[in-house]
């Protein structure tokens, strides 16, 4: 009966945000809200209970594995990262830590631990909207999910130090980690595509990831991400990804539910959240700082920043170990750090759009690591988008497009392809400033593979402003997509679906042109 009050509440809220056009996230979190208020009304126990509990740390496991499958190490081990990451830290625990001493009532050590409580921000939350805007792979994506890894790791030591006690000397065993990537490899090859994929994911997640770094006296969160991580580079890793995505879905239901009944606030707490709310902005901004420090281009400086303008419920497990009596309030100030920050990330790339001459004009006068290409010379077909349906037109196309380029916004995607011989380079179409400088005198035909028809819709209006005349085709898997892609400005939309039909069928008629006539 309990599950299906939760269930009931869960769905209520979490349409009626999707309805006013928020992320059903926070209507979860204000459905946990209202089960902690009306839950002895109900018949409910109070609080969150242990099996809510328990769902919604799975959820936080099995989201930061998928999170893990489709990052790079490589591309974390940056300066951006590295630096931005700790210096944000050093930074806001230097600023807020006195801060608090002055206006409350506070010792030393508490001040403290709240002030490094408050400077990280939300893995789950920054994860969720980068998936769910297919961003996890952009340039500003990668670097604040590895600003959000080194966060993390401090968070680990945090606990570890107030917790009074080390992990376990069985923790250096991680270092061997990558000794196990051919053994998962094999598993991940052996494993099929139905439930036994589900449950290898689960598996590697839960046991291997959550229980095994526990065992070593390490973060269980962070062993979901690293086993995640060490699967990056398997062809099978997005299959693998898209295989947990309703299983993560529901039991993410249960973290956001779970932190709206952690305690119902009193005067106090909605004070200390709304001071707390104050120095988002302020947080955000010193992150654009550090960026454009680090020589990022204003777009991705910015797009990083608002990502990671909340707080984190690593505050949370923070304070559960060393400040018991601010878990409430920081459960308050993290729920409403979401609040804020969940429908302010759905209109970046507008925020943006509307704001971005003005932030260029902070950027450093040198060349930047995200720089994007200002002339695509005598290229006369582009292929923008190099997932799969990208690569098999390239492939298709180079045999008689010798001018042929494409462009993509994942840096390890364009490595990749780049190594295997094609012309592709690193471009974010849904950047303003790729149109603003672009140049494309001799440009004749664009394929948009993007994965997304946000992507697609804006390159082909940018592409027709511009006063591109050419020929510019797309594909979609849904009939509605396939007008309003038209209506922007394409030429031709194919159902991707239809296509595959048609293709398959054309094997049979050439097939059976080749076969000679029995009469």
């Amino acid at each position: 009966m309990t599950e299906a009050i939760w269930i009931l509440f869960a769905f209520s809220l979490g349409l009626a945000a999707r309805t006013l056009a928020l992320p059903p996230l926070v209507g979860f979190l204000v459905a946990g809200f209202l089960l902690n208020a009306s839950g002895q009304a109900l018949g409910l126990p109070a609080g969150s209970t242990a099996i809510l509990d328990h769902l919604a740390h799975l959820g936080v496991l099995l989201l930061l594995f998928t999170v893990g499958l489709k990052l790079k190490l490589k591309a974390l081990l940056r300066p951006e990262v590295i630096g931005g990451g700790l210096l944000h830290f050093g930074l806001t625990v230097a600023v807020v830590a006195p801060g608090l001493l002055l206006l409350m009532d506070l010792g030393t050590r508490e001040a403290v631990l709240l002030a490094i409580a408050l400077s990280f921000s939300s893995t789950v939350l920054v994860a969720k909207v980068l998936e769910s805007k297919n961003e996890l792979r952009a340039f500003h994506g990668r670097v604040a999910i590895g600003i959000l890894v080194v966060q993390d790791l401090i968070a680990l030591v945090v606990m570890s130090v107030t917790a009074g006690h080390t992990p376990s000397a069985w923790a250096l065993l991680v270092f061997a980690l990558p000794l196990l990537r051919p053994l998962l490899f094999r598993l991940l090859d052996i494993s099929g595509h139905d439930e036994l994929l589900v449950l290898l994911g689960m598996l590697l997640a839960l046991a291997v990831g959550g229980m095994g770094f526990e065992a070593m006296g390490l973060s269980s969160e962070l062993g979901a991400l690293l086993i995640g991580a060490l699967l990056a580079n398997h062809p099978r890793a997005q299959e693998l990804s898209k295989s947990l995505w309703s299983v993560k879905e529901i039991f993410l239901v249960g973290f956001f539910l779970q932190i709206g009944m952690e305690g119902l606030p009193d005067q106090t707490t909605l004070l200390f959240a709304m001071g707390a709310a104050l120095l988002l902005p302020l947080k955000g901004v010193l992150f654009f700082l550090l960026m454009i420090a680090f020589r990022l281009r204003a777009r991705s400086s910015f797009l990083t920043s608002l990502s990671l303008s909340n707080y984190s419920e690593f505050g949370l497990i923070v304070a559960s170990v060393a400040l018991p009596e601010w878990l409430v309030p920081l459960a308050i100030t993290v729920a409403l750090s979401f609040v804020i920050s969940a429908p302010l990330n759905r209109l970046s790339h507008n925020l943006h759009g509307r704001f971005g001459r003005h932030l260029a004009r902070f950027e450093r006068h040198q060349r930047h690591p995200d720089e994007q290409p200002l002339s695509l010379g005598d290229t006369e077909v582009l292929v923008m988008g190099m997932g799969r349906t990208g690569t098999a037109a390239y492939d298709r196309l180079i045999d008689t497009e010798p001018r042929l380029m494409a462009i993509d916004s994942d840096p390890s995607k364009v490595d990749k392809h780049i190594n295997e011989g094609r012309n592709v380079v690193f471009a974010d179409a849904e950047d303003d400033s790729f149109w603003q400088g672009l140049y494309m005198p001799n440009l004749k035909s664009v394929v948009l593979a993007m994965s997304e028809i946000e992507g697609k819709l804006l390159a082909a209006r940018m592409l027709r402003k511009k006063g591109f005349t050419g020929y510019i085709v797309a594909h979609t898997m849904y009939a509605d997509e396939a007008v309003k892609i038209q209506e922007a400005g394409v030429n031709a939309a194919y159902l991707t679906m239809n296509e595959t039909g048609v293709a398959l069928a054309s094997h049979i008629t050439d097939l059976a042109g080749r076969q000679p006539d029995a009469s």
